[in-house]
């Protein structure tokens, strides 16, 4: 059963998040050959405060 597990930062409406989570799956199914009920996508949303980035947090 392939998991995969996409970062980033909050931010994002429902829709796009739902979007990105049907892409994936079908992008999965399509490159591996596996049924879609097998595959499972998590999604977490940090907070700008809690990603850095040249040595600083994003969201200062």
């Amino acid at each position: 059963m392939p998991i995969i597990h996409v970062q980033m930062m909050v931010g994002r409406p429902k829709e796009k998040v739902a979007e990105l989570i049907r892409n994936v799956t079908n992008t999965v199914s399509e490159t591996l050959g596996s049924d879609k009920e097998t595959i499972r996508v998590l999604v977490t949303e940090i907070p700008k405060t809690h990603w850095g980035k040249a040595g600083e947090p994003v969201g200062k």
